[in-house]
């Protein structure tokens, strides 16, 4: 029998560095959240995650709060059982919400982020991950301590790098402040929430790190959870994700039977036809390339119950290059929620001392509005 690792093959697959720092990693990874280890077990779990492989994706993110610890003993036991090269693989991690229940398994203490590394490490069965996140910001703890621990987890070998996840652009800004005064290493990226219906933060919140930082995004829930794939026009089906999940879904339900999520499945049914119409795709496809070709974005983490899911999420490699700016301007027309430019109070008052000091001196001719 072989003992040869099972080689790698990117296919089509697209690479871009995550933000600043040397990795590269897929523009399509696969994620477990909600899924592995709590709906989707055992074999399941192997079939997608080789259909996945096989297809380009070599980048898996899972959490330590992700069905309490079992997403990563469900990945760590297939990545073994598979026989896949280490180095081929990009591994990412997240810690705030530990599994166990007790008042340091929870938040980002100095003693969680060394003690939950090492336990995510033995879940995963794996010696190091390629990426570990603070999974939610952490405002009991002082920024310091946070930054430290996280040093101290990639000085040990944990870890290559440390990210945030879900964090204000304030507290990101905060980090590199920290790390920064004391000679540590900062976060590389950020894993948030992005899609055609959802883009304040990420547009606009972050917009100055991206530049200041080259700072990189991991995004999760580009579809709205299945909303922008058209499931939802018509209704809720019985087996959906916001049917099987009424109570993590709950608000979204709210939302959905009043105004706002109208209008939102409105633009879903315009998006749809555009996208069959205009570009011959679905609107599963539209989205995630949408989402894909922002500004930042580093990897799109797609979801799924089943290989076929994977698969056909992928062809929306094939969707990215017809985005021109043609196109993305249509879509900007239906979407009808692109985020204002961001204005600094220093840059707005500089704007506003240039146009209205000629007329403060007395002159003519003043450009004040």
């Amino acid at each position: 029998m072989s003992t040869q690792p099972v080689k790698y093959d990117p296919k089509n697959m697209i690479f871009r560095r995550l933000g600043s720092s040397g990795l590269r990693v897929p523009v399509f990874s696969f994620g477990g959240w909600l899924t592995v280890g709590a709906t989707v077990k055992g074999d399941p779990v192997k079939e997608i995650m080789k259909t996945a492989f096989e297809n380009g994706i070599n980048m898996f993110d899972t959490a330590e709060g992700y069905a309490k610890g079992e997403c990563e003993v469900e990945m760590g036991r297939v990545i073994k059982e598979l026989g896949w090269r280490r180095t081929d693989l990009i591994i990412s991690t997240k810690l705030f919400w530990g599994p166990h229940g007790s008042p340091n398994d929870i938040g980002l203490s100095r003693k969680h982020i060394i003690e939950g590394a090492k336990e995510a490490l033995e879940r995963l069965q794996l010696d190091y991950v390629d990426i570990i996140f603070a999974h939610r910001p952490d405002n009991t703890v002082p920024m310091e301590e946070v930054v430290r621990a996280f040093n101290y987890v990639i000085e040990k070998g944990w870890a290559f790098y440390w990210a945030t996840s879900e964090w204000s652009a304030y507290e990101i800004e905060e980090a590199h402040h920290v790390a920064d005064k004391l000679g540590l290493i900062a976060p590389i990226a950020e894993q948030c929430q992005h899609h055609m219906l959802h883009r304040e933060r990420p547009e606009k919140e972050y917009a100055p790190l991206y530049k200041k930082y080259d700072l990189g995004t991991t995004v999760w829930s580009a579809l709205a959870s299945g909303l922008l794939t058209g499931k939802y026009n018509n209704g809720i089906p019985p087996d959906s994700r916001f049917a099987t999940n009424k109570d993590f879904f709950k608000d979204t339900l709210d939302i959905l039977t009043k105004d706002e999520g109208l209008k939102k499945i409105e633009k879903v049914k315009q998006l749809t036809e555009f996208a069959e119409k205009e570009l011959g795709c679905s609107v599963t496809h539209l989205a995630l390339a949408w989402v894909a070709k922002q500004p930042g974005t580093s990897t799109v983490i797609l979801g799924a119950t089943k290989p076929e899911q994977v698969i056909d999420n992928l062809k929306a490699l094939d969707v990215i290059p017809k985005l021109t700016e043609e196109v993305l301007e249509k879509i900007e027309k239906i979407l009808d929620n692109k985020p204002s430019p961001v204005v600094s109070v220093f840059r707005q008052l500089i704007m506003d001392i240039t146009c209205c000091l000629p007329e403060a001196l007395g002159y003519m001719g003043s450009t004040c509005a």
